[in-house]
C-alpha cells in the first residue's frame, strides 16, 4: 500500500521537528514538506497535494484558519487534521468551524498520531477525548446570552448580587434571576463552579 503523504505546518519549530521525527519513523507514512508560516504551507500543498495536512493555527504571515479556508478553496475534500493544546480550546472551537476532520495533541505520542492520521486519510473524523470535552464546554459557554456571559464575568471576579446590579445598571432580582440561568446552562451547581469555567475560559478580560 502506498504510503500516506503529510505536510506538516506549525509556527514552533520544536513541534515541526517532534512531529517530523515521528512520522519520518512510521513506514505508512511520507513526510512531504514542513512549512513554519501559513503562507509557506499554503504554496506547499498548491505543489504537493498531500493526502493529509497537519495543520497549526498559530502562524506568522497567515494564520491556520485562513490557509485551511484557502486550501479547502483549491481541494474541497482535503484532509485536514488541527493541531492543538489542553491550554488552546479557543484555536480548537476556531478549527472546528474550518471544517477539519481531525485533532491532535500537540503533546501526545506516536500511536496516537499514527491512529489521528489513519483515521482522517480514511476519510472519517478523529477527536480526542480532551478535545471533545474542551469543545463541549465552549458550546455549554456559547449557550449564554450576551447579557448572562456579562453576569458570568461580574460573578467570576467576586462580585455579589448587589454589586453586579450596581455595575450592570440592573435590579438585584434580575441578576438572581440570570445566576441561575448561568448555572443551568452551565450544568454547575454553585456560583464558585461557574467563575471556575469562566477562568479557565479566559472571559475576564472581555467586558
Amino acid at each position: 500500500m502506498e504510503a500516506i503523504s503529510i505536510l506538516i505546518a506549525d509556527g514552533h519549530p520544536l513541534i515541526l521537528a517532534g512531529l517530523a521525527s515521528l512520522i519520518n519513523a512510521t513506514p505508512e507514512f511520507r513526510l512531504v514538506a514542513q512549512a513554519s508560516n501559513g503562507r509557506q504551507a499554503l504554496d506547499y500543498y498548491e505543489q504537493l497535494r498531500p493526502n493529509v495536512v497537519l495543520m497549526g493555527l498559530n502562524m506568522p504571515e497567515m494564520n491556520g484558519v485562513e490557509v485551511i479556508g484557502r486550501i479547502r478553496h483549491i481541494n474541497p475534500n482535503a484532509y485536514i487534521v488541527i493541531l492543538t493544546s489542553y491550554q488552546g480550546e479557543e484555536n480548537v472551537y476556531r478549527g472546528l468551524h474550518s471544517s477539519a476532520q481531525g485533532y491532535f495533541l500537540k503533546d501526545a505520542g506516536v500511536e496516537q498520531l499514527v491512529k489521528c492520521i489513519k483515521t482522517v486519510a480514511a476519510g472519517r473524523k478523529f477527536l480526542p477525548t480532551e478535545v471533545a470535552l474542551k469543545l463541549a464546554e465552549r458550546m455549554e459557554i456559547d449557550k449564554l446570552s450576551k447579557r448572562e456571559l456579562e453576569i458570568l464575568v461580574y460573578l467570576a471576579t467576586g462580585k455579589s448580587n448587589k454589586m453586579i446590579a450596581r455595575s450592570a445598571g440592573i435590579e438585584v432580582g434580575t441578576v438572581k434571576f440570570h445566576v441561575n440561568n448561568i448555572l443551568s446552562k452551565l450544568n454547575v451547581s454553585s456560583r464558585t463552579e461557574a467563575a471556575i469555567v469562566a477562568v479557565r475560559r479566559g472571559l475576564l478580560g472581555i467586558f
